[in-house]
């Protein structure tokens, strides 16, 4: 069977359906609770057929850094995503059960490690529910370990002394993805004790303005929106609470046309975190 290219960074349930039996396709469940959200998880789960779950909180993070959601070192990732039976040749597909939250983190994720075969499912979970397509109650999978090689593309992500030099740079915009309550101030950060406010010279960007009922908005509303946020064609840094919400703004901006963009990995729970930074409300 010929391998499985995808030219696009979403897909839609319809053509994960189609190929859902593609021995090159490998279909990641990204679920993470959200960190807004005090819900306990309500029923039991479910899964897409033949997913498997990509642990972004435990396994796919530094669980030894000093704020949640870190990136691994490459030879890490590299490691853990052969464990995970990934392979080169492989088609990835991306889903969570909030439909457009987490799972855009693990599309950026790979892009980092210089992995462009992969692709975010549409409405996630739910959409695909929605059209009763297969799903079937977790197991563990033991994959034979794949040939997965990391070619690492450092450009694709921001450190806080780069964000802090980038606030000056005419030709670099911060975007915030976390709600305007969040940005200004006016209502708390979900984790306690961390300051509220924004990165100075940064714009409020929610997520919420590029997402209607957990899908992406269509590609030419996306360039509309993307363009009024950044007239001026300016390199893009997306921040948020932990680095999860950034990647969907990433997401949004490559399906816009961008391609010069980043995500500050520590984002605003590091920025309020560390001494002597400056902070807007």
């Amino acid at each position: 069977m010929m391998s499985l290219k995808i030219n696009t960074p979403l897909v839609s349930v319809d053509w994960l359906f189609s190929n859902l039996e593609n021995e090159h396709l490998i279909i990641l469940d990204a679920t993470i609770p959200k960190v807004t959200s005090n819900d306990e998880a309500i029923g039991e789960k479910y899964q897409i057929k033949n997913a498997r779950f990509f642990d972004i909180q435990t396994i796919f993070s530094d669980i030894n850094a000093p704020f949640p959601n870190t990136v691994l070192s490459p030879e890490e990732f590299e490691e853990n995503a052969q464990e995970l039976g990934i392979n080169n040749n492989s088609c990835i597909i991306v889903y969570d059960d909030l439909g457009m939250y987490s799972s855009p983190r693990v599309w950026w994720l790979f892009q980092l490690m210089g992995f462009k075969n992969i692709a975010v499912l549409n409405g996630g979970f739910p959409e695909w529910k929605k059209k009763e397509y297969p799903i079937e109650k977790p197991f563990s999978h033991q994959p034979k370990k794949g040939n997965f090689k990391v070619d690492y593309q450092p450009q694709k992500i921001k450190f806080t002394k780069d964000v802090l030099s980038a606030i000056e740079n005419d030709k670099i915009l911060i975007a915030d993805a976390r709600s305007k309550g969040r940005f200004y101030a006016t209502e708390p950060e979900p984790r306690k004790g961390l300051k509220g406010g924004h990165i100075p010279n940064s714009i409020s960007f929610p997520i919420a303005d590029i997402i209607v009922d957990g899908k992406l908005k269509s590609a030419e509303k996306l360039k509309e929106i993307f363009k009024e946020k950044n007239p001026k064609n300016k390199e893009f840094i997306f921040s948020c609470g932990s680095g999860i919400t950034a990647a969907v703004l990433a997401l949004g901006a490559e399906i816009a046309g961008y391609n010069k963009h980043a995500v500050y990995d520590g984002s605003w729970t590091e920025w309020a975190s560390t001494e002597n930074l400056p902070i807007e409300k």
